[in-house]
Parts: C-alpha cells; sequence; structure tokens
C-alpha cells in the first residue's frame, strides 16, 4: 500500500489509532490514550512557544528506508519549509525535532528503530517522552543530556 492510499482511504478516516506503513506497505496501528494525547498537545504548545520561527505538526508523516513513519509531533524550521510543503505526504525528509510519546505498548526496540529512521532522513534531534513528561534527546552523537534547541521540557 501507498501512503497516498491509506489518506485517500475512507474507512481509514477517524480511527482512534496511528497509522503507519512498513517496509512492505502492511498498515501498522497503536491506539492513543488521552494521556498520550494530552502529552503530544503540552509537547507541540512547547515548541510552537520556544521556537517561532518555524511550524509545528502532529501525526507528521516521513517516509523512511522502512516505510512511512508518524511522528507523533515535529518541528521544522523556515529553512525547511522552503524545501519541503505541507502537501508533501509523506514528508521526504525529516523535520529538524522528531517526537515519540512512548506509550506502554511501544517497546525499547520500536523506539531506537524509530530514532534510526528518524535522524537517516535528517532530523537533527529526536525526542521521546513518556506519558509523565519526561524527555530524552538523541542527535546522530547518541542520548544528550538536553536539547541542542532552545526549549526545556518540564514534566507534567
Amino acid at each position: 500500500m501507498q501512503w497516498s492510499n491509506v489518506l485517500a482511504d475512507p474507512c481509514l478516516q477517524n480511527l482512534p489509532y496511528k497509522i503507519e506503513l512498513n517496509g512492505q506497505g502492511k498498515i501498522e496501528m497503536s491506539p492513543a490514550s488521552n494521556l498520550h494525547g494530552f502529552t503530544q498537545t503540552e509537547i507541540a504548545f512547547l515548541l510552537r512557544q520556544h521556537l517561532p520561527h518555524g511550524k509545528v505538526i502532529t501525526e507528521c508523516g516521513i517516509r523512511t528506508v522502512d516505510g512511512v513513519k508518524v511522528a507523533d509531533v515535529a518541528w521544522g524550521s523556515t529553512a525547511f519549509f522552503e524545501r519541503q510543503s505541507l502537501e508533501d505526504d509523506p514528508f521526504e525528509y525529516a523535520p529538524e525535532i522528531c517526537v515519540e510519546v512512548v506509550s506502554p505498548g511501544n517497546s525499547q526496540a520500536e523506539m531506537q528503530q524509530k530514532i534510526r529512521l528518524y535522524l537517516q532522513q535528517g532530523a537533527l534531534e529526536v525526542w521521546l517522552v513518556n506519558l509523565e513528561g519526561n524527555c530524552r534527546f538523541f542527535t546522530q552523537k547518541g542520548e544528550q543530556g538536553k536539547s541542542g534547541f532552545d526549549v526545556s521540557v518540564i514534566p507534567h
């Protein structure tokens, strides 16, 4: 299946699941809780507030070597959006910051894979945020103690 088919399929609209495609074009779905949605919204607001020279996207589709992955939240600079349009579904390149809200159903291997894939597609940082609001930051150099962007994440 292609991402354009997923977006156009009326049966897949308004599902309470996050939809992604794996490397074989098969749909993968994971349910989202209210706490997941709240955490996602808080991160989006934080990025918008502290990094005004760019755009924040929730449910950001990114083409990777392992299919289309959907970052819970992403931030792209003005420069990023000079080469990628919001109408590009999915993006060919990852925005500078890609955030995954980690739910109990996510395995560590799955999160490590997403970190690797987003960084391969050009993300400068990948954030893993748990449902308590604690955040871990990853770059090409591995895990960092804080974000390289001027953003402080305070657990809720």
